[in-house]
């Protein structure tokens, strides 16, 4: 799937889950690809696989991280937090697997290099397509704070 087609996927299911537009302000001639990349909030997500890897982090996301493009690509997402972490992260993950979506997070992860930080109210929903299939899951949180090493 390209990038604007799996960004169409996010941006729908939130509108389906969340019931407001994920691309507000995008001007019309501004592609979803360009108008993420340029946001001031994270927008990640994950595939269906068993042990689900990232397949996409806008620039701000990527930045946060301190992931390139390749590296974030080839990376399970339950690396993002840190192992004491990973159960709280996957007891998110099954809420938002059988509610759809969540409003509320707040956690602490961890970038390639070891900085910490906490993320506030992070928006975690499922990714379904048009026909109903689950496509996986996304986050998007514009909040967070770093934390000491």
């Amino acid at each position: 799937m390209d990038i604007e087609s799996h960004l169409t996927l996010l941006t729908r299911s939130f509108q389906h889950w969340i019931k407001r537009p994920l691309d507000e302000g995008r001007p019309a001639d501004q592609s979803l690809a360009e108008f993420f990349d340029k946001v001031p909030f994270c927008l990640l997500s994950h595939n269906t696989a068993s042990d689900p890897l990232l397949n996409y982090a806008n620039h701000t996301a990527l930045h946060l991280f301190q992931l390139t493009w390749e590296e974030m690509v080839i990376m399970p997402s339950r690396l993002t937090a840190e192992a004491p972490n990973r159960e709280k992260r996957a007891r998110l993950l099954d809420r938002v697997s059988r509610y759809g979506h969540i409003g509320d997070y707040t956690g602490v992860r961890i970038s390639k290099t070891g900085q910490r930080f906490q993320i506030h109210q992070a928006i975690v929903w499922n990714l379904v397509s048009p026909n109903g299939e689950y496509m996986g899951q996304a986050a998007i949180f514009s909040d967070w704070t770093p934390l000491p090493a």
